[in-house]
């Protein structure tokens, strides 16, 4: 069930289930692990659940600028990620 905004957007708290679920998914496939991706699946779940019950803390600023944290985070995890394979693949031609 989706928690849209008056703007049609995700809410925070289900952006961030999905990212989790997500980030666990991806894991689970590289190990080939079904149980870790149901466990990742499940704290997904949870972590949209615990998200959803502080929503109104989002707008607080130190929230804000955690969440900004988080995400810079994940795009450096995600770029670390990425020029790691890049330089596999650059070293396999």
């Amino acid at each position: 069930m989706s928690q849209k905004g008056k703007s049609g957007k995700k809410s925070a708290a289900e952006s961030l289930g999905e990212m989790v679920e997500a980030f666990g998914s991806a894991i689970s496939e590289i190990f080939k692990d079904p149980e870790l991706k149901e466990k990742a699946k499940e704290f997904g779940k949870s972590a949209r659940a615990s998200a959803e019950a502080f929503t109104s803390r989002f707008k607080d600023e130190d929230v804000k600028d955690k969440f900004r944290d988080v995400g810079k985070a994940a795009q450096d995890f995600g770029k670390s990620v990425a020029d790691h394979f890049k330089e596999d693949k650059d070293q396999d031609e």
